[in-house]
């Protein structure tokens, strides 16, 4: 298994507009890694931004828990089957 490293560059952003962005490194195994970059393309996005959403949301845990319970607040009365759910409906994905 061949590692290499992946350097982030910050294209679409210059170090004169966001001077605390930095450039870091990564390595992880070139099959997985060629396999990210397939799939941001067909996104139609990149590695890089993927990445950034990635550390965003690690970053904030308590700020996706806290979006989602406002959505489901604001759900919550206005969604109506009409009868009670069975327990295999209620777990059906």
């Amino acid at each position: 298994m061949r590692t290499f490293f992946v350097y982030t560059r910050i294209e679409h952003v210059s170090r004169e507009t966001n001077p605390t962005m930095k450039n870091i490194t990564l390595s992880a195994d070139d099959e997985l890694i060629e396999a990210a970059r397939i799939r941001a393309r067909s996104e139609h996005t990149t590695l890089n931004d993927q990445f950034r959403r990635w550390l965003e949301d690690y970053v904030q845990p308590e700020q996706r828990l806290q979006r989602y319970e406002a959505v489901m607040a604001q759900l919550r009365g206005k969604v109506r089957v009409g009868r009670k759910l069975t327990r295999d409906e209620m777990n059906e994905r």
